[in-house]
């Protein structure tokens, strides 16, 4: 039950919006591409990291040696 009243409403909002009229300048596509190329990065150095220590685990080896190559 509840979950239905959510969806009628979601619709219910959906159907009762009104143009915005908004002007998105050229930078804006910029500074979003510009945060998801920042974003894919971050995770890929999470993951990097993360990965580093899974396998430093499994190796028997410390994940600071590991990481600085010595």
């Amino acid at each position: 039950m509840k979950h239905r009243s959510m969806i009628w409403g979601l619709l219910a909002l959906g159907l009762l919006t009104t143009p915005a009229y908004a002007y998105l300048d050229p930078g804006t596509g910029s500074i979003l591409l510009q945060a998801l190329i920042g974003g894919i990065a971050a995770s890929v150095t999470v993951v990097s990291l993360y990965y580093q220590r899974v396998k430093a685990f499994f190796t028997g080896r410390s994940a600071a040696k590991q990481i600085d190559g010595k």
